[in-house]
């Protein structure tokens, strides 16, 4: 899968480009756009946002995921995720959290369901991007599911869930399970 296929605009010829769509989606009204920046090296990562923005009925949406290969599939990417979450929920107040992606796009459905997101359904011809037919897959995470999710994140993060390769000893699925229980 290449890094653009999925996002509705780009990829940019050049950083000009990028940064004239860049400005245009930072213009689009309740659309916080936040740079995920590796913290060893200082170096952008990627970038994440909060769209789609109801205050009136406390619903958000988590969109325009572009995590570059230094970032994805890693620990600190589903630190990102945790952390956006927990501003939702815990210090915004949300009581709805939103994931919809083209229902193509299989890594990022996996990842929703992996972060705990429930499958609701899928939008059919939801959009015409890139010049094709989208089909919309949107998945939620309400926030009275929020602390069981919370709580299997937080468990699956601490240091001691990761062997010295880096590689966990057990799976987000199997805590956020034992978190249910507890």
């Amino acid at each position: 899968m290449e890094l653009w296929d999925y996002i509705p605009n780009g990829p940019f010829l050049d950083r000009s480009e990028f940064h004239i769509a860049l400005k245009q989606r930072l213009e689009v009204p309740n659309w916080f756009i936040y740079t995920v920046i590796n913290n060893t090296t200082k170096r952008p990562v990627g970038s994440i946002a909060l769209i789609n923005i109801n205050l009136e009925n406390r619903t958000i949406e988590v969109g325009y995921v572009l995590f570059s290969s230094l970032l994805q599939r890693t620990i600190a990417a589903t630190e990102v995720m945790y952390l956006l979450a927990s501003l939702v929920f815990d210090t915004l107040g949300y009581r709805r959290y939103e994931w919809k992606c083209d229902n193509l796009n299989e890594p990022s459905k996996r990842a929703a369901l992996r972060l705990g997101f429930t499958f609701e359904g899928v939008f059919r011809q939801h959009m015409i991007v890139k010049g094709r037919n989208r089909d919309t897959a949107w998945f939620s995470l309400l926030d009275m599911e929020w602390p069981v999710v919370k709580e299997g994140l937080e468990r699956w993060l601490e240091e001691g869930n990761f062997d010295e390769d880096g590689r966990q000893k057990k799976s987000l699925w199997v805590l956020r399970d034992a978190a249910k229980v507890s």
